[in-house]
This record gives C-alpha cells, sequence and structure tokens, in this order.
C-alpha cells in the first residue's frame, strides 16, 4: 500500500536523472536515540521494487541505538535504492517512533512492577499489524488486535443497552464461555454495577489518582477480583504512580497515535555500474 501510494506511475525523477545501470550502497543510520523496530519491514519494501537490492540489517529489532548507530547496510541497482527509499524510511521511522515511546513508558514503570504498558486500537489505518508489533518491539503489550477479538463493552454500549450491568448480563448470554468480559466504567457507581455483575476485566476511564485508589479498594475486598484495567490521558509522569498503586494493565493510545517519527538517515555514493553481479 505504501508503495502503491508512493510510486503511482513510477519515479520519474529517478528514471530522467539517474543512469539505468548506476549501482548504489549506502547505510541507514540512526539521528537520535531511538528503539529499533521495523527492519523486515524496510528490507520489504526494498525487495518488491527491485529484488536485486540488498538490504542486511546491522542490529536486530528492539534494541536500544544511540544517535550514530548503523541501523542497516543497502546495496544495488541505484534505481531500485531511491525509488524505495521514502517508503522504506517513512515505515521504519514510524515503526521506531512506536517502539521508542513505548519503551519511554516501560521504563517510567517502578522496579519489579507487574503492570503491563499495552496499546489500543488507536492505530494508523492499514498499518496495526505493523503498529502493534513496534509495540512489542518496545516492551509493550498488544491489547485486542480488532473487534472481533474481544468483548469490551464501552460507555456507547451502556448507554444503549440502558445501563452497566445489563450490558455485563446481555454479553455474558452471548459471548462464548472461553471470552472474557470486560467493561468501561466512568464512575464509582458503574464500577459497583459491573462488580456486582461479575465481569472478569474492568476498564477504569479517566478516574484520577483518589477515585482509581477507592476503585482498587473495593476490587481488592473481593473474593475472586477481575483484572484492573486504567485508560483515559495516562502520561509518562502518571504512569509510575498507577502502577504503584496495583492496577494490571495501563493502556496508552497515545503509543501508536501519538508516537514521533524518529531521524533514521540513509546516506547513499555510487559505487559502479550493473553487470549482472553483486558489486
Amino acid at each position: 500500500m505504501a508503495l502503491a501510494e508512493d510510486l503511482a506511475a513510477g519515479d520519474v525523477t529517478t528514471r530522467t536523472v539517474v543512469p539505468p545501470d548506476a549501482l548504489a550502497r549506502g547505510t541507514f543510520s540512526a539521528r537520535e536515540p531511538m528503539v529499533l523496530a521495523g527492519l523486515a519491514v524496510a528490507a520489504r519494501v526494498f525487495a518488491r521494487v527491485d529484488p536485486r537490492v540488498t538490504f542486511t540489517a546491522r542490529v536486530a529489532d528492539g534494541t536500544l541505538l544511540p544517535r550514530g548507530a548503523v541501523v542497516a547496510a543497502i546495496e544495488g541497482p541505484a534505481h531500485g535504492v531511491l525509488t524505495g527509499e521514502r517508503s522504506a524510511l517513512n515505515l521504519l521511522q514510524r515503526m521506531c517512533g512506536v517502539a521508542t515511546l513505548t519503551r519511554r513508558f516501560v521504563d517510567a514503570l517502578p522496579p519489579g512492577s507487574r503492570a503491563r504498558i499495552t496499546d489500543t486500537r488507536k492505530t494508523n489505518p492499514g498499518l496495526r499489524a505493523l503498529d502493534r508489533y513496534a509495540v512489542r518491539a518496545g516492551g509493550g503489550h498488544n491489547h485486542r488486535n480488532d473487534l472481533s477479538s474481544a468483548v469490551l463493552i464501552k460507555d456507547n454500549h451502556v448507554a444503549v443497552c440502558g445501563g452497566v450491568r445489563p450490558a455485563i448480563e446481555r454479553a455474558r448470554r452471548a459471548a462464548p464461555h472461553t471470552m472474557r468480559i470486560e467493561c468501561e466504567v466512568q464512575s464509582l457507581d458503574e464500577l459497583d454495577e459491573a462488580l456486582s455483575a461479575g465481569v472478569d476485566v474492568l476498564m477504569l476511564d479517566n478516574f484520577d489518582d483518589a477515585q482509581t485508589v477507592e476503585a482498587l479498594r473495593r476490587i481488592r475486598s473481593l473474593a475472586h477480583a477481575p483484572i484492573v484495567e486504567v485508560s483515559g490521558g495516562i502520561t509518562l509522569e502518571r504512569a509510575p504512580t498507577l502502577a504503584a498503586m496495583g492496577v494490571d494493565v495501563l493502556s496508552v493510545g497515545a503509543l501508536t497515535h501519538g508516537a514521533r517519527a524518529v531521524d533514521i538517515g540513509l546516506d547513499l555514493e555510487v559505487t559502479g555500474s550493473w553487470d549482472g553481479t553483486t558489486p
């Protein structure tokens, strides 16, 4: 999709400026500290443009890189390298950005914390698989992949069903017995309703610290307490506090919708003309 969008009817600049038999080689380098993710995706871009282009990773996904580190080397027909450059960089820079932000959240958790940092469905349209992979490369976990993956009752479901308890009861009757029922609550009253209905996972949406402490007190008083997830406006500064309170999951939409593409550069040099063999 990325290639089709960028290539369209062909790379007119490369076709008109660069000799067809020119060869090039170069390196991808980190221009700022980052967590690496997406090397296989970048390699696939060049393979689709021209199978004769070789893309060689120098480090593994998930590695924390300093500024100046060489990420990968590339070599082959200059036409293929230049045509695939921007699509490969766009995907690689975004995925590294997601992985880097995820690692910052993971590292912000207190030592020994068992809380998980997870993504949400707030991903780039058409690129969810790549966003989710980048979150894992950064040390985070994935939430549900799509609407069919789990029952997650949100505020609008509650509104349509006439309350938290009716929504949970309907889900319990209809969902497979192997599927957990998760419900978002926006107040302590809704929390009590969800607990009385026997929910499996509770999502505390936009609870402040005092509300979260009270919610956890009520939840932990039960013999069979549900998993506790917090969501809504979770920042790097607040994540350690929430984890220390004892929540199980911090779902952070910003991992994918707020990540900044990191700076990765590709520096090339011409190495000769193509003769059918590796230069």
